[in-house]
């Protein structure tokens, strides 16, 4: 049994900053002989989101789910091009629509992934208090060590 991971999940929203983790991801997934998976999340709009950590409302009207999708695959492509080009070689690719947070995690637990490798704005102490982090989040409730990439 190696201590090093054999699955490594790179959650990306298309920053900056997840362009850095993406290289990141790349780089370690082939020093490593890791499968690597993309996984994109689109944030569902605040009116059908539900309170709490995980989920949202699974009835969201079929032209608001549609435009969430499409968005999703869309801005996933766009990334999944700029892997490629860093040299990358994506096991799998996976859109999800809801909490990024909540939602990089149950994939993770899905797939039994090793690592999570992820960007950070490193929003201040307030913002994150005020608006939450997603790193924050998948480091909190995350299964498998989490590798938060920062600029």
């Amino acid at each position: 049994m190696s201590i090093f991971p054999t699955r490594m999940l790179l959650a990306t929203d298309g920053s900056e900053h997840a362009r850095l983790a993406a290289r990141t991801a790349v780089d370690l997934s082939k020093k490593l002989d890791s499968e690597l998976h993309v996984v994109y999340v689109e944030p569902i709009p605040d009116a059908y989101a539900t309170p709490g950590w995980g989920g949202f409302e699974a009835d969201l009207p079929t032209g608001v789910r549609q435009r969430v999708e499409e968005e999703a695959r869309t801005k996933l492509e766009e990334e999944l091009r700029h892997i490629r080009e860093a040299g990358g070689e994506v096991a799998e690719a996976h859109v999800r629509e809801g909490r990024p947070g909540a939602e990089i995690v149950r994939l993770a637990e899905e797939l039994d992934i090793g690592l999570i490798v992820l960007g950070s704005r490193g929003l201040g102490g307030v913002k994150r208090a005020l608006i939450g982090s997603v790193s924050d989040s998948v480091v909190r409730h995350a299964h498998c060590p989490v590798l938060v990439v920062r600029k």
